[in-house]
């Protein structure tokens, strides 16, 4: 399709989890609006492993910033009120959402539980005014739901995204090639859509501060430092963008997770960090099935005396490779375990987004081409010739099975009749 002729809208919301709880409360009679006070939607205010899944604009002020911890949140904003999430609501908002925005085209791509890209191409006829069909939707979401979005547009996705983190909240943007130079190439090379806190210092060092800087690197020295990555990025910011809007590529969970107990009191690291592997296996491998990745990875553990706990953390960059779940599982056993004995360990992965954009950690993108084909690989044969056919070496004589666990208590679909 002709690039100039197509028309996307990428609709995000202003501050989804925190956005959805403020209106529960607000219909069921609460007088405070979470949006309007210092708040976050995070884990549990005893544990100083939660943490902060969405903020408010007034705890933003306090510099308190997604994925940091609950105990730094509240350091920096100590009368921060701290509301568990409630992702069986979210979701149920997610869909009011898309039943709106299926009024207006099928041609929907659900990027996150908070994130659509609408396609509007050939549709002139219908919607001659883009900026007058974004009001009228926004105004929609507005009324009806409670909550507001942004939206931007452009002739491909990657801008149209690009345009909706322009101000915030309750706007409409615009980002068409014409606009790069003067909306886009003067913002600082972070803001850039697959430009991470690890590829950042890379391009420092070679003095790129802003998008317009990168957009005019010398492309063949840009791939020499960053390989692949770096001719991703370069065009990203000269706007070039091909991708299709996929219809149907949902968010189909809330989460994804293992969990499994065990009939023995474990006493020895070792054998906790192969059942937690076990256990990443699987959620990988389902994972991948559903074509998501996760930001979110976590454990829950249960000791012999039934005392629970849990921890998380946000992940730079999005994945669903077994090998770094189940690193980043060991890390958080590592961190939380104060040597009393296991009796249940679960993983779960959340904050999932569908596999159409993969963002590169720098510092691991020697290897992710690699294990990528290999997770590939490896379910492929297990999907032909059985969970047992594929065995690593560390499982051999361990008395764990190589991939186990139940679905995690916590977990359901939500949209089973599109898978």
């Amino acid at each position: 399709m002709n690039g100039n002729k197509r028309l996307i809208f990428h609709i995000d919301v202003n501050s989804a989890y925190l956005s959805w709880e403020a209106v529960y409360r607000l219909q069921h009679g609460d007088k405070v609006d979470l949006r309007n006070i210092c708040s976050v939607v995070g884990g549990s205010e005893q544990s100083r492993h939660g943490i902060v899944l969405a903020k408010s604009i007034p705890a933003k002020k306090f510099k308190v910033t997604t994925g940091e911890t609950l105990y730094n949140a509240r350091q920096k904003c100590p009368g921060l009120l701290v509301v568990p999430p409630r992702y069986e609501l979210y979701m149920q908002c997610s869909n009011a959402l898309n039943e709106i925005l299926q009024e207006y085209t099928n041609k929907i791509q659900r990027f996150s539980v908070d994130e659509s890209f609408l396609d509007f191409s050939n549709m002139e006829n219908l919607y001659p005014d883009p900026i007058k069909l974004a009001e009228e939707i926004g105004t929609r979401i507005k009324k009806e739901l409670g909550f507001t979005v942004n939206i931007g547009i452009s002739n491909n996705k990657l801008l149209a995204k690009v345009a909706s983190d322009f101000q915030k909240p309750d706007k409409i943007h615009t980002l068409f090639p014409h606009e790069i130079k003067n909306k886009m190439w003067k913002l600082p090379v972070e803001d850039l859509f697959m430009v991470g806190r690890a590829t950042l210092p890379k391009l420092h060092k070679l003095n790129i501060y802003t998008i317009g800087e990168l957009a005019n690197y010398d492309l063949s020295l840009l791939t020499y430092h960053l390989k692949s990555h770096g001719r991703l990025i370069w065009n990203y910011a000269n706007g070039i963008d091909d991708s299709e809007v996929k219809a149907d590529k949902n968010i189909d969970m809330k989460g994804i997770g293992n969990s499994t107990t065990i009939p023995y009191d474990v006493r020895d690291r070792e054998t906790i960090q192969l059942i937690i592997l076990s256990l990443a296996e699987m959620v990988g491998e389902r994972l991948r099935k559903s074509e998501n990745y996760c930001k979110v990875i976590s454990i829950s553990i249960r000791s012999s005396d039934f005392t629970n706990y849990s921890h998380q953390r946000k992940l730079v960059c999005p994945t669903d490779s077994t090998q770094k779940i189940a690193e980043t599982a060991s890390e958080l056993f590592n961190e939380s375990w104060k040597g009393e004995h296991v009796r249940h360990v679960g993983v779960h992965v959340t904050d999932l987004s569908t596999n159409a954009f993969y963002q590169y950690d720098i510092l691991d993108s020697r290897n992710v081409d690699k294990m990528r084909d290999l997770d590939k690989v490896i379910d492929k044969i297990r999907l032909k010739y059985g969970q047992k056919s594929i065995v690593r070496s560390s499982f051999i004589k361990s008395g764990v099975k190589n991939m186990s666990g139940g679905v995690g208590e916590d977990e359901y679909l939500v949209m089973s009749n599109l898978l």
